[in-house]
């Protein structure tokens, strides 16, 4: 939750942040529905414009919607985010599995048929939205030649990085493609920094800096990584320069870590 508006950063710490955020935020294109899919993966997540990204595409391409998340470690968040949303809360949260959440979001308030809606409630991480997702999209009676992947904007790239590591060897794979609903950026704002646009159901601040700051070491193809010469979760990654250099400031600015580490959830 927001603890009070994050205090102002310098110019040079905000560009850092939008550089890194913006390239977490993996989009394979500006205008998903330019780009005709054979289904949606949406992975839970707490973020609603994502969320609410991933129904409209399904909706308006008229396509399947495989929702998937069981209940992990940042379940709370979404049970917080529907709780707080002024049209949402209406809905039964405590002890459900991000997907049946996520599900009733899409049939009641977008109108996704219940057969296009596939639902997909036993992952806790990553790595089992991943792999459930394929088990399902291989019962599907239909191609699945090209299916677009959405998930919260800070595990984007890695969630496609998961995806392609899990239909490595599978020849019938479909083509993955990026979208994270919407690309994050923070600006200078009243005294503080704060998301532009403002919308509903963001991260706080303080919890999107936590999470940018955390995934790059995950990415990494390295011994202490995720990536193939690491713990093999995910296909290799390249991170370019500019990234790796504006996460390298980040976490040598002492005002954000000091801040962050006072404001820390």
């Amino acid at each position: 939750m927001n603890l009070s508006a994050f205090p102002a950063l310098s110019d040079a710490t905000l560009a850092a942040i939008n550089t890194v955020g913006q390239w977490l935020a993996q989009s394979d294109f500006s205008d998903p529905l330019s780009y005709k899919a054979d289904c949606v993966i949406l992975a839970g997540n707490a973020v609603i414009p994502t969320i609410d990204a991933a129904c409209r595409i399904a909706k308006e391409q008229q396509v399947p919607l495989l929702i998937s998340g069981g209940i992990g470690h940042s379940t709370t968040f979404l049970y917080a985010a529907i709780a707080q949303h002024p049209r949402y809360n209406t809905l039964r949260t405590t002890g459900r599995a991000e997907a049946a959440i996520l599900a009733d979001i899409a049939h009641q308030f977008w109108q996704i048929p219940g057969e296009k809606i596939w639902v997909e409630d036993q992952s806790t991480n990553c790595g089992e939205n991943a792999r459930f997702s394929c088990a399902l999209l291989r019962q599907a009676t239909q191609t699945m030649g090209t299916v677009i992947v959405v998930q919260d904007p800070t595990m984007q790239r890695r969630t496609m990085a998961t995806f392609e590591r899990v239909t490595r060897d599978d020849p019938q794979a479909p083509r993955w493609l990026s979208f994270p609903g919407f690309v994050p950026e923070l600006t200078a704002q009243g005294g503080g920094v704060d998301f532009v646009p403002t919308a509903e159901g963001l991260w706080s601040v303080d919890r999107y800096l936590s999470l940018i700051t955390g995934e790059l070491p995950r990415l990494r193809d390295d011994e202490t990584g995720y990536g193939p010469r690491g713990r093999d979760f995910i296909a290799h990654v390249d991170i370019p320069q500019t990234v790796e250099d504006a996460w390298l400031h980040l976490q040598h600015d002492a005002t954000l870590i000091d801040l962050l580490n006072s404001r820390s959830l």
